[in-house]
């Protein structure tokens, strides 16, 4: 166990993390894209049939995001970090999920840090775990699963 809390580098999981943690971020957005056009679709289909009143719904689909985040964080990653081997875990004991609410806040922290071109993933590139700003802010860290 102190192997694995040591932070090295070379610690078996945090080994690899930047590159599959990147194929599952683009796997993760092009599943949220999916399921935001397929939900536009549908509201545009209802919205037709309701003459007008359902294109209300439109709204709902900036939040797709935040749910796709936080109800699949808790259940052990999303889809995209199951494919690639990766998974969120507490930083302090590497085993415990993050709950809903430390899922929604890091897929807040997430869009936030996209809006900011990115810039807070070089962080990942300075530290032994990989760690970028809105995982050091929420106190979690990406590592290998599988």
């Amino acid at each position: 166990m102190s192997q694995i809390l040591s932070g090295y580098v070379c610690d078996p999981p945090f080994r690899g993390v930047l590159g599959r943690r990147a194929g599952a971020f683009v796997v993760d957005s092009l599943l949220i894209g999916l399921c935001g056009w397929a939900a536009a679709l549908g509201i545009f289909l209802f919205g037709i049939v309701t003459l007008g009143f359902g294109f209300l719904l439109f709204h709902i689909i900036p939040l797709f995001p935040f749910l796709y985040y936080t109800l699949l964080l808790p259940a052990g990653g999303t889809l995209g970090q199951r494919l690639f081997g990766v998974g969120l875990r507490d930083d302090n004991d590497l085993q415990r999920f993050p709950g809903y609410v430390e899922a929604f806040v890091w897929g807040l922290l997430l869009w936030v840090s996209i809006a900011m071109c990115f810039l807070p993933f070089l962080l990942a590139l300075t530290n032994a775990r990989h760690r970028a700003a809105h995982d050091m802010l929420c106190g979690l860290v990406i590592v290998r699963t599988g």
